[in-house]
C-alpha cells in the first residue's frame, strides 16, 4: 500500500498563505519576430517578473513529457500531467506506436473481438478519429495500421470517418492527408470482396470532437453524419473540401462543416446493428463525450434517434474511474502519487479554477487522468462557464472572471495550494490570428497583475508558468526560422503548438534569500510539482524529478 505521508521538509518554513501555480497556458518563449504574439504583446507585469524574479526556461515538449521524441509538440494533456504528477510517464502516443509495433494491440482482447464480430457478421468497421501527423490527439500511421491489419483479419467493408485537424498541423493542409487516406483505401478495395472508403467528417471543432460538455451540438452533428449519413452529401472527401473552401473563403480545416460522402445518391457510411466502431484518437479530453452518445444508455444530451447496436471501442480508456470507453485497444498510461492526490490525503486544501475549454485540465489531467476528487472536503473545483462564440473573436475569454473568482476563493484564506488556468494563449493561438492572440496574451497579463497583488496581500506564493507554446509561433517557419510564405508571398498563419520552452516564475514578496534556482539543464514541467511541494514546507515525495529551488542553511 502507498505511503502517501509528507513530511515537512527539513530546510524551509513556509509562507502564511498558499503556493499558487497559474498556468498560462500556450504561452512559450519564442524567437522575438513579428510572428510571436507573446513579444509583440503589451506585457508590463510578465516583464516585471522576468527581471526581478527567478525565471528559469522549462521543456514543455518530446522527451519531457513523455512523447516519443523530441520532434514531437507538447500539448495540454501531457503539459499537465507532468505538472501535477511531478514525473514523466509514457503517454498515449507513445504507447500506442509500441502497441502496434510489438503487435500488441493485434493480439489483444477488444481488436480480436470487434474483427472477429464484423468478419464473422459480413459488418462493417468504422473508424473514427482526427486525420494527420499532428501526434496529439492521434496519428495517420497508427490508422493506416488498423486498417491494414483489418484487411489482413478478413474485414470485407471499412469505413473511415475523418476528422480534418488544421490545429496541430498547418490550417489548410488537410488534403496531404486525404489524399494518402483515399490512395491505401482504394489500393485495398481493388483485392476480391473489399469495400474501404471514407464514410463522413468534418472539421475537428465543428463536428465530434467538443470536450467538457462546452458544446453538445458539435457531438450531435458528429453523431447524426457519421451514425446516420445526415449532412451534406458529396462524391468524395476532396469534393467537399474543394466545395467549402470555393463557398468559404479564408475557411481552414478545424472549421470546415460535416460532409457526408454518397455514392449512387446513398451515403456509403450509415451504421448498423452488428457494426463495430473504433475511435482512434488517443487523447482522452476530446474523446469522452462521442464516447458517451455511443455507449450510455440513459444519455440525455441530445436526440440521437436510431442508435445502431455497435461494438464501440476507444484507442484508449479516455476516463478510467467513468470507465469511458468501457472497451479500449491500448491501456492509457497508469499515472500515479500525484501532487494532488498526496496533499488531499494529508488533509491540505486545495483549489482548481478554469474555464470550461481546460477546467479539465487543472483536474483531469492534473490528477493523472482520474475523474472526480480525491476528498470532496478538502478540493474545490470551479468551472467558468467559456464563450461559445469564436474565440479570435473574444480574445480576452473568461480571464477576468478566472481572476475574479480566484481572488475571492484567496481572500476566504481556507487554502494552502492553489491552481487556475488561463486558456488564452492556447485556444486563441489555435486561431492562427496574430492580432487577436496578442490581445489574448496582453488579457493573460493583466490577469497575472491582479494575482501578484493578491498573493502578496494574502502573504503566499505565485509560481507562473505554461503547458506548452503556440501564441509565441504565429506564423510557419522552416528549419532556419524564415518564415513561409503562401503563393501570394504572404505568411503562413500557424495554428499549431510550438517546441519552444516555456517560462517557469516565482514571485514570493515575502523572499528573505531562503532559496536559489537550482541549475538543471534538462529541466521540464515534471519538475514544478517537487518545487511548489517544497515551497509549502514538504518534502518531495520519493521519486519525484528534482525541485528546481535548492535551499540555503
Amino acid at each position: 500500500m502507498t505511503d502517501f505521508t509528507l513530511r515537512k521538509h527539513p530546510s524551509f518554513n513556509p509562507r502564511p498563505g498558499p503556493v499558487i501555480v497559474c498556468v498560462m497556458d500556450g504561452v512559450g518563449l519564442g524567437r522575438d519576430n513579428e510572428g510571436n504574439a507573446v513579444h509583440l504583446a503589451r506585457t508590463p507585469n510578465l516583464d516585471h517578473l522576468m527581471a526581478t524574479a527567478p525565471f528559469l526556461r522549462l521543456r514543455a515538449h518530446g522527451t519531457a513529457v513523455g512523447m516519443p521524441s523530441d520532434d514531437d509538440m507538447g500539448n495540454s494533456e501531457v503539459g499537465h500531467n507532468a505538472l501535477g504528477a511531478g514525473r514523466v510517464f509514457d503517454q498515449g502516443s507513445k504507447l500506442v506506436g509500441r502497441a502496434i509495433a510489438s503487435g500488441e494491440l493485434f493480439r489483444g482482447e477488444t481488436w480480436s473481438q470487434l474483427v472477429g464480430q464484423v468478419v464473422r457478421n459480413n459488418t462493417c468497421l468504422h473508424l473514427i478519429g482526427l486525420l494527420s501527423d499532428g501526434n496529439v490527439h492521434s496519428h495517420i500511421d497508427q490508422l493506416f495500421a488498423l486498417i491494414r491489419n483489418a484487411h489482413e483479419q478478413g474485414v470485407q467493408r471499412l469505413r473511415v470517418h475523418p476528422l480534418l485537424d488544421g490545429r496541430d498541423v498547418p490550417e489548410t493542409s488537410a488534403l496531404q492527408y486525404v489524399e494518402p487516406l483515399e490512395a491505401l483505401l482504394a489500393q485495398i478495395s481493388s483485392s476480391a470482396n473489399r469495400d474501404y472508403c471514407i464514410g463522413s467528417g468534418g472539421g475537428r471543432m465543428l463536428v465530434t470532437m467538443d470536450r467538457y460538455n462546452a458544446n453538445w451540438s458539435v457531438v450531435k452533428r458528429g453523431w447524426d453524419a457519421h451514425v446516420n449519413g445526415i449532412g451534406r452529401r458529396f462524391p468524395s472527401t476532396k469534393a467537399a473540401i474543394d466545395g467549402y473552401r470555393a463557398e468559404m473563403p479564408g475557411l481552414i480545416d478545424q472549421n470546415m462543416p460535416e460532409f457526408v460522402i454518397e455514392r449512387n445518391g446513398t451515403p456509403v457510411g450509415i451504421m448498423n446493428d452488428g457494426d463495430a466502431v473504433v475511435l482512434f484518437n488517443f487523447r482522452g479530453d476530446r474523446a469522452i463525450e462521442i464516447s458517451r452518445a455511443f455507449e450510455d444508455d440513459s444519455f440525455s444530451e441530445f436526440d440521437r434517434g436510431r442508435r445502431p447496436a455497435v461494438f464501440y471501442a476507444g484507442m484508449m480508456q479516455y476516463d478510467g474511474d467513468l470507465m469511458i470507453p468501457k472497451k479500449f485497444l491500448v491501456p492509457p498510461p497508469a499515472i500515479d502519487r500525484t501532487a494532488g492526490e498526496y496533499l488531499a490525503r494529508n488533509g491540505v486544501r486545495q483549489l482548481a479554477i478554469s474555464e470550461t475549454q481546460k477546467y479539465g485540465h487543472v483536474t483531469y489531467f492534473w490528477n493523472g487522468n482520474r475523474g472526480g476528487k480525491f476528498d470532496d472536503d478538502l478540493e474545490t473545483y470551479v468551472c467558468i462557464p467559456s464563450d461559445l462564440r469564436p474565440f479570435d473573436e473574444r480574445p480576452w475569454m473568461k480571464a477576468a472572471e478566472i481572476t475574479d473568482a480566484f481572488i475571492d476563493e484567496l481572500a476566504t484564506g481556507r487554502y494552502r495550494h492553489m491552481r487556475l488556468n488561463y486558456a488564452n494563449g492556447d485556444m486563441v493561438g489555435h486561431t492562427g490570428v496574430l492580432q487577436s492572440t496578442i490581445q489574448a496574451v496582453e488579457a493573460v497579463d493583466l490577469c497575472v497583475g491582479r494575482l501578484m497583488k493578491a498573493t502578496q496581500k494574502a502573504k503566499g506564493i505565485l509560481i507562473v508558468t505554461a503547458d506548452h507554446g503556440n501564441a509565441d509561433e504565429m506564423f510557419e517557419v522552416d528549419k532556419k526560422g524564415v518564415f513561409k510564405l503562401d503563393k501570394k508571398g504572404h505568411t503562413k498563419p500557424k495554428t499549431a503548438h510550438t517546441l519552444n520552452q516555456v517560462p517557469f516564475l516565482i514571485y514570493d514578496p515575502l523572499f528573505a534569500g531562503e532559496y536559489a534556482l537550482a541549475p538543471n539543464a534538462t529541466a521540464g514541467l515534471s519538475n514544478v510539482a517537487a518545487t511548489f511541494l517544497s515551497l509549502m514546507g514538504y518534502a518531495p515525495p520519493e521519486g519525484y524529478d528534482p525541485a528546481l529551488i535548492s535551499f540555503k542553511g
